[in-house]
């Protein structure tokens, strides 16, 4: 850092805007509150305390995504200073030597994120520094919306129901249209934070399927309300169409905002709109969930399941992360997600179970993959969601319910298609058998050119055995399931 810059006697003393999971200009209340006082310290902090620090594929976005942000501030006049460490420390120290009068941040809801800006605004106010927290991108925050008898929503239906007429609060407001930064630290240099250096680079295709950057999620919306908006009820669960918004990683860095989302799709209007839109209602819920419940990414919210016996089982954990379990509709989800860092929401369901269900893998073993891997990873979505599989979350889908991932990839992707693309070993074989090629003649596998347990392995796990094998695990929980329990 910098030695304290001298405040001019009778000019106005800057303002600093600390940006967190909001990597955009346009519809940023903390951004327009700082710039509208006069001189803005614009600040990125690599926070090295937050034990859900992004994974690897969440590294690559952040590291492109800063670029892009930082490019735009330059280009209204502003600079981005950019410091690795604890905010606890760095802001108060900011302040104390640039002599700061207000801090502006949009809200996390993160229960480290939750603790940290508590604690934080108090030792600013100790210091005389005004503190003004704005909400966060999310349709309405998750302490506003309650049950008839006061408490938080456990289950979805009522909470879209109390969600959805509401929609997001207050206008859209455009980027500042110049910015002025004080004199500012030096920071540090992007480079030198090596956020992102996989070896050998696995990401090194996640360029040619996403553009990170406040750009790139304004270009991909519009791509959506254009393109795929029109048929997304039908189109969803469909693996080998573009059929959703893949708006994901950019709602979770912030580089559009739920609002800019949900206008856009409600102006397009069409019959398909309203699935979108509870969509972004499940997202808020799934926030809704981990700001009540905050160790949800770490205990089965059910305790119940705290009794089942999960296997300790390596080898097949590691056949379910590199794609090789002899079910050609996980195994195309899973190299998906290497290859992409993305994966179709439907088959991520399918996945998920199979992880949990066929395999009795603990939940946050998947749950750990999936943070390392996803380009869109998210605490609140990603721990709902596999605790949702699990049947240990709220509204959760019951134990017993378990995929039967032949007739999921069947159901789902009738044709192959999606197989075909990733699983390329499998691709001439006929659809007909293409979800079980175990069940194909010696003589369609060989005209396939498929070497069963050679060019693509056999099935790690039969699945009437898996499933015998995962009621019975689960049998602890007869009774104790919480199907019906109403928010």
């Amino acid at each position: 850092m910098s030695k304290r810059t001298p405040v001019e006697v009778g000019s106005p003393r800057p303002s600093l805007m600390w940006f967190r999971q909001d990597l955009r200009l346009a519809d940023n209340p903390a951004l327009a509150d700082a710039a509208a006082r006069g001189p803005v310290l614009l600040l990125y902090v690599l926070d090295t305390t937050d034990p859900w620090a992004p994974g690897g594929a969440g590294r690559w976005w952040l590291e492109r995504s800063l670029v892009k942000l930082k490019g735009r501030i330059e280009a209204l006049g502003g600079h981005l200073v950019l410091l690795r460490g604890d905010p606890m420390l760095i802001l108060p120290a900011l302040c104390q030597e640039h002599g700061i009068a207000s801090v502006h941040w949009n809200r996390c809801y993160e229960p480290h994120a939750v603790a940290r800006d508590t604690e934080l605004k108090a030792v600013l106010a100790v210091g005389g520094v005004e503190v003004h927290s704005h909400p966060g991108n999310v349709i309405r925050e998750p302490w506003t919306l309650k049950t008839g008898s006061g408490g938080p929503y456990k289950v979805f239906s009522p909470f879209w129901r109390a969600l959805g007429p509401l929609g997001p609060k207050g206008a859209i407001e455009p980027a500042p249209d110049v910015l002025v930064s004080p004199e500012h630290p030096r920071g540090e240099a992007l480079a030198d934070w090596s956020l992102y250096r996989g070896r050998p680079d696995w990401a090194a295709g996640f360029g040619a399927d996403w553009t990170p950057g406040e750009d790139g999620a304004r270009a991909q919306l519009d791509r959506y309300v254009l393109g795929a908006h029109g048929g997304y009820g039908d189109q969803r669960n469909l693996p080998a169409v573009e059929g959703t918004s893949r708006l994901s990683p950019h709602l979770h860095w912030g580089e559009i905002s739920v609002r800019t989302v949900w206008e856009a799709v409600t102006r397009a209007g069409g019959a398909h709109g309203e699935a979108y839109l509870r969509e972004l209602g499940w997202r808020d819920f799934s926030t809704h969930l981990l700001f009540h419940w905050p160790n949800l990414p770490q205990a089965n919210w059910r305790d119940t399941f705290d009794r089942v016996a999960w296997r300790q089982d390596q080898d097949a954990l590691a056949a379910w992360q590199g794609g090789r379990t002899g079910y050609p509709i996980v195994d195309a989800g899973m190299r998906q997600l290497w290859q992409t860092g993305w994966m179709h929401n439907r088959v991520r369901m399918i996945c998920a179970s199979f992880l949990i269900k066929h395999l009795l893998q603990d939940w946050r073993a998947g749950q750990a993959w999936f943070w390392d891997t996803l380009v869109d990873a998210d605490l609140a979505n990603n721990s709902a969601s596999w605790q949702w599989v699990a049947g240990s979350g709220a509204d959760a889908a019951p134990y017993f319910r378990i995929f039967n991932p032949v007739t999921q990839g069947e159901k789902f992707d009738p044709e192959g298609a999606y197989v075909r693309r990733w699983v390329p070993e499998l691709s001439r074989l006929e659809a007909n058998v293409i979800h079980q090629p175990w069940t194909a003649l010696p003589s369609a596998l060989a005209r396939a050119g498929v070497r069963l347990g050679t060019d693509y392995p056999l099935p790690i796990v039969d699945h009437k055995a898996a499933r015998a094998r995962a009621l019975d695990a689960f049998a602890v929980l007869k009774g104790s399931s919480g199907e019906g329990v109403e928010g």
